[in-house]
């Protein structure tokens, strides 16, 4: 079975650091465009980094939308798009890899640079579930910071995603 999915939740966390970082933030972003599509066990995926919407700031492990100021999320996507992901040279992030009822796995590409990654996934009929976390370090990607590194990201990112899926497990790891 063929299915492909642009619906869904794709969600990204950052973590603060530095010597200054009670001022900054932890952050939930939302993917707002994506395109995965499976062909049996074959996974391949299209993710668009400017289409992250940032959500708001996570304190005490709950996202808190009013936190930020709307120049504050300007200024986080601004930073996103020319200084971390450079989405203007690298306007997409690819996976392809395969996947089973247990585990995905593939070549992940980002900003030009390609590493492998396997994640947990839970198949459910009704949802393809997933949790990864990874250092970005690994794609080239440095810690984004400024003020001369008091305030600056961890090397840790975790993307979660939630497809809704209307078959069954078994129609989808069929051929």
């Amino acid at each position: 079975m063929n299915a492909t999915f642009n619906s869904g939740i794709v969600r990204v966390f950052t973590f603060k650091a530095g010597l200054f970082s009670t001022v900054a933030h932890d952050l939930q972003l939302t993917l707002q465009r994506f395109e995965v599509t499976i062909d049996g066990p074959q996974v391949s995926g299209r993710f668009w980094p400017d289409s992250l919407h940032v959500d708001g700031a996570i304190k005490g492990g709950k996202l808190n939308p009013n936190t930020l100021s709307e120049r504050d999320k300007r200024d986080i996507y601004k930073n996103m798009a020319e200084k971390i992901m450079y989405t203007a040279k690298h306007p997409e992030i690819r996976f392809e890899g395969r996947f089973d009822q247990q585990k995905l796995e593939g070549q992940l590409t980002m900003v030009g640079r390609s590493a492998s990654i396997s994640m947990p996934i839970t198949l459910s009929d009704g949802h393809i579930c997933g949790r990864i976390e990874f250092a970005p370090t690994r794609w080239g990607i440095p810690p984004f910071s400024i003020l001369m590194g008091t305030i600056k990201l961890q090397d840790r990112v975790i993307v979660e995603f939630d497809l809704p899926f209307d078959g069954t497990v078994a129609d989808l790891l069929s051929a």
